[in-house]
This record gives structure tokens, sequence and C-alpha cells, in this order.
């Protein structure tokens, strides 16, 4: 998804997108080819949605394997065998939330709506670390006393936390001390049991919630490893949000502290021609700093984007990235300096980073946003320049490209190129993730695998990456590395932001899905993916990770926003995968089951990410399953040996579970869980290396 050349953050580096004709040509392509209350709470059955007694406690059972979240339950087995005998991977039970109630209530601002909640004090991503305390507010603007009834749910509807609170007229904020030891996402809801109301839409997110998360802490089962290299980070992301005190868009650090928290490392920065150069030549002076703030601080790493033409240096006098530019050594002489500049920059706040990478063009996909309209010849010839220039002053430069828009496509172009020598002057492929007619809840990645009409199956996202990576092998140099700079999951086609909508199903499906999609990009040989998008942009719309409070269409930058499941479950994602390697797709798994090996570096753990898919239960419809599942069993132990892994779900919640004859029984959903175990030379015999895949 391009960014239009025509609004910078002047910061940042983002442009503001005008991203709606292109999403909708990329669809249009795949469709054609008390105050009183004390809650220690573990998890709640469905006794828990009753209403507990007035300023008392609220104590429920643990919970049960999650349910179906806003539709009728359908469950299924892949094999005829009774999903029951396969052992569930679920939180433990002992993982409880604990609220309790401030001695007082303090005054409000009069005006508002009836009833308000919001978890100030945090970093402001409203996110908390696991097993720390953080604060639920409540506002209230009753007209006389009445009782405030509120729960916390989890993605799964599941309610952890529920209560009772008396309160009086006028405006008043109740605040309740928590500490959780379940991770991943929360939403809150309350009403008056007389005067009825519930928490009003704000910005994206829709009535009837807010939102939190908790963020998970796997360092006990996956501890930290300290990287040599710098570049080794698996994450990146695009978006920023600015929610220091102060700040507002675009000024100051909009990557900090969001992708901390999320474990986001890569992020863009423009060296762009038609941005460095807009009015003439040689204007760019490579020995002057123009590097960001942000990046003087460790945690980010750079990815340099050079796409676009100067109108100065245009065949049609306007900023162009569909031809090549009117005089290709002016254009290797600017690369030549942003080479220059990108050594001195990595030597000084990146020493410990192997190389620099630089992504030449931006979806030049034909039917796209920024379509090449010029020659195939002189987009090598563009190629050229570009490598030739940076290589002349950068020995560290990985020049990488074309990346299209469409996974597959990323091959179709690299085949097509490959007699005008596109391979010479690629050190390494970026693409684009999507796969899709959209990449939504109802396009999951997997949707496509098992469609009849093989060449509507090549573009199921594993089929998609794996024909890339075949290309790579065949027409780039041995090791050459996979960038995906940019995938993002939407809300379905056709829908909107609206005070209904999305509802709890959507956003578990969203979240499932979009981490079902970096985990096949990953497991199918990716070096690194990217996670689009921050927070919610204009229509259409729902890629945000995050809720925009501010604009009720989407924005950008924004300066408040609260998390999506999809958020939470990026961030456990980031915990357990990042600082590994890829061994590849586990063999022999049965139809519908995805399963991915990866390993520590250093010789670490091993990894395993498995879910199942089935179309039959996964539309907006009938609802997007919770319960289906399919039994499987995954080795982690040599025949005959008997012990306990430890399973995380896709919030990072760790349980352990027992194994015999070296074999775990899993009941898998379309929620990744993740399997800890320790034998990598068996991981490494029972998974496929991805094709030209070289571990760093």
């Amino acid at each position: 998804m391009k960014r239009f050349p025509t609004t910078t953050f002047a910061v940042t580096g983002d442009v503001v997108p005008s991203i709606s004709m292109r999403r909708f040509k990329r669809i249009a392509r795949f469709v054609t080819v008390a105050v009183s209350i004390c809650c220690v709470i573990a998890g709640c059955s469905d006794n828990a949605n009753s209403a507990p007694p007035a300023n008392g406690a609220t104590n429920t059972a643990p919970p049960s394997a999650p349910g179906l979240v806003g539709s009728p339950d359908t469950s299924g087995t892949s094999n005829g065998t009774s999903p029951q005998t396969a052992a569930p991977a679920s939180p433990s039970s002992t993982l409880a939330m604990t609220c309790t109630p401030a001695s007082a209530s303090s005054p409000a601002p009069a005006t508002g709506d009836r009833i308000e909640a919001d978890t100030p004090g945090s970093d402001g991503t409203r996110m908390f670390a696991v097993n720390k305390p953080f604060k639920l507010a409540f506002t209230t603007r009753a007209k006389s006393s009445d009782t405030l009834t509120w729960q916390i749910a989890d993605t799964w509807s599941t309610v952890h936390a529920s209560g009772r609170i008396a309160v009086g007229p006028g405006a008043n904020v109740w605040t309740l001390n928590c500490t959780s030891a379940l991770a991943g996402y929360f939403s809150v809801s309350a009403t008056l049991a007389v005067q009825g109301g519930t928490l009003m839409a704000r910005g994206t997110r829709p009535n009837g919630i807010a939102s939190f998360g908790i963020l998970p802490d796997v360092s006990p089962l996956l501890p930290a490893l300290s990287e040599v290299r710098q570049d080794l980070p698996r994450f990146g992301g695009q978006g920023a949000a600015y929610l220091l005190p102060g700040q507002d868009c675009c000024s100051g650090d909009g990557y900090r502290p969001l992708y901390k928290d999320l474990g986001l490392s890569w992020v863009n920065d423009n060296r762009n021609w038609y941005l460095m150069e807009p009015n003439g030549p040689n204007t760019f002076d490579p020995s002057t700093d123009h590097v960001a703030s942000f990046f003087k601080q460790p945690g980010l790493l750079r990815l340099i984007q050079l796409d676009g033409i100067p109108a100065w240096a245009s065949p049609s006098h306007e900023i162009t990235h569909s031809y090549a530019p009117t005089s290709l050594s002016a254009y290797q002489s600017y690369m030549s300096k942003v080479g220059q500049e990108s050594n001195t920059v990595r030597a000084r706040y990146f020493p410990n980073q192997s190389n620099n990478y630089y992504q030449v063009t931006w979806e030049p996909d034909y039917d796209g946003g920024l379509p090449w309209r010029d020659t195939d010849a002189h987009f090598v010839d563009m190629y050229k320049a570009t490598w030739q220039g940076i290589h002349a002053t950068d020995p560290h430069a990985v020049v990488m490209g074309v990346t299209n828009a469409i996974m597959g496509t990323n091959a179709v172009w690299l085949k097509r190129l490959a007699p005008l020598g596109i391979g010479q002057y690629l050190d390494g492929v970026t693409a684009h993730g999507y796969y899709d007619a959209g990449t939504s809840p109802s396009h999951p990645p997997e949707r496509l695998a098992d469609n009849p009409d093989p060449a509507a199956a090549a573009n199921a996202l594993p089929a998609s990456t794996r024909a890339l990576r075949h290309a790579m092998a065949a027409y780039l140099k041995p090791g050459a590395k996979l960038f995906v700079t940019e995938t993002g999951t939407s809300y379905d086609i056709g829908t909107s932001y609206g005070p209904n909508y999305p509802t709890a199903n959507v956003l578990y499906a969203q979240g499932a899905v979009a981490v079902r999609t970096h985990l096949i990009l990953l497991g199918e040989g990716a070096d690194l993916t990217y996670v689009f998008y921050m927070s919610d942009i204009p229509p259409p719309g729902g890629y945000g990770i995050f809720f925009d409070l501010e604009h009720p269409q989407g924005g950008y930058g924004p300066h408040d926003i609260s998390p999506k499941p999809a958020a939470l479950a990026v961030a456990a994602m980031t915990r357990i995968i990042d600082a590994t390697i890829t061994l590849g797709p586990i063999r022999g798994t049965p139809k519908g089951v995805y399963a991915y090996a990866f390993q520590k570096t250093n010789g670490g753990k091993v990894v395993s990410a498995l879910w199942t898919h089935n179309n039959a239960v996964w539309s907006s419809s009938s609802g997007f399953s919770a319960t289906y599942n399919v039994p499987y069993s995954l080795q982690v132990d040599a025949p005959g040996t008997s012990g306990t892994v430890s399973v995380l779900d896709m919030m990072g919640n760790a349980s352990e579970l027992a194994y015999a004859n070296g074999r775990v029984s899993l009941a898998l959903t379309e929620a990744p869980i993740y399997v800890i175990a320790n034998d990598a030379a068996l991981a490494k015999a029972n998974a496929t290396t991805p094709e030209g895949y070289v571990a760093p």
C-alpha cells in the first residue's frame, strides 16, 4: 500500500497515504484471476455474567475452553477422531485477574457520557506488564444513586473479572486497583442498573467497550538472547502514534514506546530522490546529518526507501514512480550519495549492524497505486543504476526489490525480468505479503489452499511464498534475503467503522488471521516481516492493530489509541519468535493443520507454531469459530521418552502439557499456539527448510 508522495510527516518520514483506490484495485485484481468490591478471579464460566451482590466480591470458576465469540458454536475434527481426546492448550486456570477498589471516589468533569471507562497510567498504549498493578477507572454521571455493573472479558469473551459499585449522583470517578497474571487483550463493559447506558464509541472503537492489554513475559521459558548483530530482529512495522506527553502528529518520536511494547524493530527511513532533491540535482549533502532523532537511540533499525523520481528528473515533469528518470547518470550519482551517507550512519549509529538494506521500488504492480508504465528494460536499467551507485560508496549495501503488492506477483516479475539481468542487481528481495481479494478475517491466508483451481490455490500464502523463494533460488545469488515489508489484515470488504462494528467476533478473527499471516511468512522463509498498520486508518479500514480513539474514520499519527486483540497477539508472537531461525514447515501434517518450526539463535530452544483452519467454520455470515478444533500429535522428543513441554496460547500465556512416547497431544484451533521443546536435531529432521533460506 503505497503512500502517495504528497504530504510527508516531517519527522518520521511517514507519508499520508491515499489508500482507497489502490486497495480496491488490488481487490479487483484478485477477483478477476461500595464502593466495596474485591474480585480475585481466575476466570468465569457462564454464571459470571449474572449479577453479583451489590458491593460484594465476585468469585467464579476457572475458564473452560474459549467459546465462539459472538456467533453459534461449530465444532469438528480433521480425521474423524473426537477432538476431546487431544489435550487442550489453554491458559492455566491459576492465572488470575484481581481488582480492589480505591478508598473513595473523586470528582469528574460535569460534562461527558453517562458512563466512561479507562485505564490511566500506562505509557500511552493502554498496555501493562503482566503481574504489575494498573488502574481501571469508571466515570459515572448518574442523575441519582444507582449501581454500576462492570466486567472484564478477554479475546474469547470469557469474563475474568466483574463486580458492582454503588454510585452516587453527579459526576464521579471510581478507581479500581488491579493486577493480572493473565496476558492478552481485555475489553471492559459497564452499565447502570436503573438508568442504563453503556460505554460509548470513541474514534474507531465501537460502543459497549473500552480496551486495554496485558503484555506477556515469556522470559522464564525463552530467555532474551544477547545478539552480536543488530540486524537479526525479525519484525518491523508501519505507522506511528505520538503517545508521549506534549507530542502530537507529527513531532517527536512516534515509534516509542509503541514499537518497544509490541516487539517491533524495523521501520522505514526515507531517502527517496523526490523527497531529498525535490528542486534539482546535487542538493543532497551526504556529509550532513539527516538521521532522525529516534534512530539515534537503541531499539530501531532502518530499511532505507528509495522509490520515486522528482519532477525535474521525470519524463512526465511530475513526481513519478511509473517511469525511469530522464538521466540515469544523475540518478546513479544521487544513489552514490545515499550510499555514502548510509555507510557513515551505520558506522556511527549502528556499529553492530552487518549491512544497510535498501528498498528500491514500492508496489510497481501494473494495476496498483504506483504502477510501472515504462518498459521492462528501463526498469532493469534503473535497478542497475541503483545497485552500481550505492555499491560504489557503501560496501555493506544490500539492494532489494521489487516489492510487488501481491506475494505471488513478485515471483512472476522476477521470472519475467530475469532474462534482462534483474538478478545481477538484486542482493535480496523485498515483497508485500498480500495474497487474496482483501486480506481480512473472511479471507485468511489459508483460504485458497484447497481450491480446485490450481491458479487460485497458488495464491494461498504458503504456496505463493514458496513460489517466491523458488524464483529467488533460480535468479538471485545464493543466500539472498527475503524481507516482507508490509502485510496487513483489515476488516472484511464492505464493512465500515461504526458504533456497532467491529464485533468481538471480528476482533478475535482479525487477531488470529494477522498472527497466522506473519507466522506463515516467516515459516516459509521470510527473514523478517512488517506489521501493517499500527492504528486504524481511513476506509476501507480496520488495518490497525489499535483503535484510533480520535478519528471516527481513522487517521494517521494519533495521540490516543487502545489495543485490539491483534496488538496483544502480535506482542506475544514477537516475544516468542524473534531471535529465531526458521526450520520450516513441519512435515506430515494433515489437511487443515499448519505447523512451523523455529529455533532460538545460538542453538537455543525449538518453538513450533501450530493452528488449524477450516473454511466451513470461518465466515462473516456464520461466525469465526473459536471452538472448532482438531487433534494433532506433535513429536517433541525421541520415541519412548516422556516428560512435559510448555505450551503458550496466542496471547503468550503458558501451561505445561505432558507427553508420552515422544509426542504431545494438542487440540488445535484457529488461534495459533506455540510449543517449546529442546530437541533441535529432531525438529530439523521433521521440518523442510525453505528453498534458498540461509540462517543468519
